[in-house]
């Protein structure tokens, strides 16, 4: 919750800042290019973020708001069906125009729109609680927008170097501990006055069996033997579409991995570097996470599981993929029109994630945050903590 208008509008001009800081190192071929449909680009990201703040709270509770470009909402709408029109998502590589310059002109006009709205008016808790979910958006958005970076230098032939001081992870230097977790009837979901999504609500209660989770993420070295064992090719470890997935696209390593001369390498946003095996494994399918535990002869834990255990462990390096499709809690209800189609209409054929990522802005993510992903998708920042 903002404790004041001034706190609130500074959260929000940092958040705004924040995602201009993270394409200072690009050059400006960079903002337009879209290698796959799960990428979008840079510029679209910008733009999309803006368009949010304009048409869900400008147009509505700013009086003498004047629309920056009345095709801005064609262009950078994503999947608002209620919203009106949009370009197709495969078309967003193709936006040359608006131009770069134009984008951020039309950052800078929403958000001066935006502080003279917080300044001028007192505010409704609806207008307080459009703009914090706006800014968490953005923060979302930061996240995507990072990975989708990466994406797109990775997928460079040259694989250029987004900046040599972005660290990607900490080593891992402990050993894996199981941490035991007692038999027993717990609470699940969001139980405070802060910020959560409407997919995080609807607590209750669940009944689980005792388990134990690892007090650590699965590392590349880990990772490394289930390749040289032949993980790949063995299909009982695979789930049916998991191993269509493998043969159908040739996958044999995790994303961004690649040998040369018999050594194993990886690209990072801070170029190509020596595989450190120490390091979390990441870049992995929901199918990679699925068969690595089978092969250990062990399993992922569910999202209840993971989130009655976190306190006992570090987490926040990779978004940890669990065995828990993503469904509504019990009781939830969608917001009323179009910000109902903001989680609600994505709960199904989807698995869900818990944690956050290096790539996760400050002040965005929490014990109970549920983030989702099809289980064939590894561009984001994806890992994995085995349970038993």
């Amino acid at each position: 919750m903002i404790v004041s208008t001034s706190a609130l509008l500074d959260f929000l001009l940092k958040t705004r800042t924040h995602t201009e800081t993270i394409c200072k190192p690009l050059q400006i071929e960079d903002y337009v290019v879209q290698p796959i449909v799960d990428v979008s680009p840079p510029k679209w990201h910008l733009g999309h973020t803006t368009w949010f703040f304009e048409d869900f709270i400008l147009k509505k509770h700013k009086s003498d708001y004047k629309e920056f470009d009345k095709q801005f909402a064609f262009v950078f709408n994503s999947y608002y069906e209620s919203m009106g029109a949009r370009v197709v998502r495969t078309d967003r590589g193709n936006l040359s125009r608006p131009t770069v310059k134009e984008v951020y002109a039309y950052r800078k006009y929403v958000t001066s729109a935006l502080e003279n709205l917080l300044q001028e008016n007192d505010i409704s808790k609806e207008l307080e609680e459009l703009i914090e979910i706006g800014i968490h958006h953005e923060k979302q958005h930061q996240e995507l927008l990072l990975t989708d970076i990466k994406y797109i230098l990775g997928n460079n032939p040259l694989q250029p170097v987004y900046s040599p001081n972005f660290n990607e992870y900490k080593t891992i230097s402990k050993d894996a501990e199981w941490l035991s977790i007692e038999e027993g009837v717990y609470e699940i979901g969001h139980n405070d006055s802060g910020f959560c999504y409407d997919n995080e609500l609807g607590r209750h209660k669940i009944f689980l069996q005792e388990f134990q989770i690892l007090s650590e993420l699965v590392t590349n070295a880990d990772y490394l033997q289930f390749i040289e064992d032949g993980g790949y090719d063995q299909v009982l470890l695979w789930h049916s579409e998991g191993w269509d997935w493998v043969k159908n696209n040739n996958i044999s390593a995790p994303q961004y991995w690649q040998k040369q001369d018999g050594k194993w390498f990886c690209y990072h946003l801070n170029g190509v570097q020596k595989l450190d095996l120490q390091a979390p494994v990441t870049h992995i399918s929901y199918y990679e996470a699925f068969a690595y535990a089978q092969w250990k002869g062990l399993r992922l834990p569910s999202e209840f599981e993971w989130e009655i255990a976190q306190s006992k462990f570090d987490w926040g390096q990779r978004w940890e993929w669990t065995e828990s499709a993503y469904l509504p809690y019990p009781n939830y209800t969608k917001a009323p029109g179009a910000l109902g189609e903001y989680n609600g209409k994505f709960m199904v054929s989807q698995k869900t994630l818990r944690g956050g990522s290096i790539a996760t802005s400050e002040n965005h993510t929490r014990a109970t945050y549920r983030n989702f992903f099809h289980p064939q998708l590894r561009w984001q920042f994806t890992g994995l903590r085995l349970a038993r």
